[in-house]
């Protein structure tokens, strides 16, 4: 369930991390998950066909009318809602900002959104399937179904995205961000854990076996 403290905000917890208040009720899990999944379809890959600016930002308001259309029972949606459910997803998919809300990863509408491309870290991760790296060592890394490539901060958030879509033995691909940049390819910050390039060169790829592998 997702509460609200008074002192520390929005929380996905039965009490405050902080300071243990049990707080204001906003959330049950299946809501959560009702909303959730309504977002990810109209900021992620366009459906209900609301008004999308170049930044993948959609108006708060038309986001919650749209989910409240197709949901009637969530009458009593509003922006709080919408609000807590961004601040306090653990993986960081949805951003508000003012009277508009956006993904801040996993479309497969084309955007043009402009990231950070500073502090980019030396080196960031892929998860593949083995059978696919004769073909990425020789063609590289482009997006298969999003519009970017989506690149993990460490081998281990690679690993755990690599759960969601690889079913079975998986290879860590490590991404050399510098060679990267050089050859015309920028790596934007999407959150702290996932980058997003529209592709990456073979030259910048290698496989890392362990934690570091690829940071010589």
């Amino acid at each position: 369930m997702i509460g609200e403290c008074s002192k520390h905000g929005y929380f996905r917890d039965d009490v405050c991390p902080v300071c243990g208040d049990k707080g204001r009720f906003i959330m049950k899990d299946s809501e959560i998950e009702r909303l959730s999944r309504s977002m990810a379809g109209i900021l992620r890959h366009g459906n209900m066909g609301l008004g999308m600016d170049d930044q993948g930002y959609v108006d708060l308001r038309e986001l919650i009318d749209a989910v409240k259309d197709r949901n009637p029972w969530m009458h009593w949606l509003a922006p709080r809602h919408v609000v807590a459910l961004a601040e306090t997803d653990a993986r960081e998919r949805y951003q508000v900002y003012g009277d508009y809300v956006r993904a801040t990863y996993g479309h497969t509408v084309e955007l043009d959104m402009e990231l950070a491309t500073d502090n980019v870290p030396d080196w960031l991760y892929y998860p593949i399937e083995p059978e696919a790296l004769d073909v990425v060592f020789d063609e590289g890394l482009g997006p298969t179904d999003r519009s970017m490539v989506h690149l993990s901060a460490t081998r281990e958030n690679a690993v755990t995205a690599g759960t969601f879509r690889i079913d079975g033995e998986m290879v860590i691909l490590a991404v050399d961000t510098t060679k990267c940049f050089e050859m015309g390819h920028d790596i934007g910050r999407a959150t702290k854990a996932v980058y997003l390039c529209d592709f990456v060169p073979p030259e910048c790829l290698a496989v890392s076996e362990e934690p570091g592998d690829g940071e010589e």
